[in-house]
């Protein structure tokens, strides 16, 4: 197997291992917030902090978050810190942004970089004004 070397593996097992501790450690834990959010529209942004188009997007969700308060629910996950939300979502790339009517139907997705106008849009179908 190309790039298979003893050394590599234990670093894999030794990093692998020291994520879990860390993840389970309080002070590293971060709970992973429901979604779709019950009764709400939602758009979850699924990203990591060290992904560039995600870094570009964070200043977009903030002021999105504000601006649609009560009305949707706009949330970020770090799938670097919560690798399980890759297999729950079915992701191939970040960002990905999923859209869930009210009623928690996925009904849109979107992978890569999504300008702020475009979400907008795309809450708007789901009739959030």
């Amino acid at each position: 197997m190309p790039g298979f070397t003893p050394v590599r593996m234990a670093l894999r097992l030794v990093l692998l291992l020291g994520s879990l501790i860390m993840a389970s450690h309080p002070a590293f834990a971060e709970e992973v917030p429901q979604v779709p959010v019950p009764g709400m529209v939602t758009m979850v942004d699924l990203g990591a902090k060290s992904c560039i188009p995600c870094k570009m997007m964070e200043p977009i969700l903030a002021e999105l978050e504000k601006e649609y308060e009560g009305r949707a629910a706009i949330v970020f996950i770090d799938v670097y810190k919560h690798h399980e939300q890759v297999e729950r979502f079915g992701l191939r790339a970040i960002p990905t942004q999923i859209f869930f009517d009210k009623s928690g139907n996925e009904v849109m997705r979107h992978t890569g970089f999504m300008d702020k106008q475009s979400i907008e849009a795309e809450l708007a179908k789901l009739g959030v004004k």
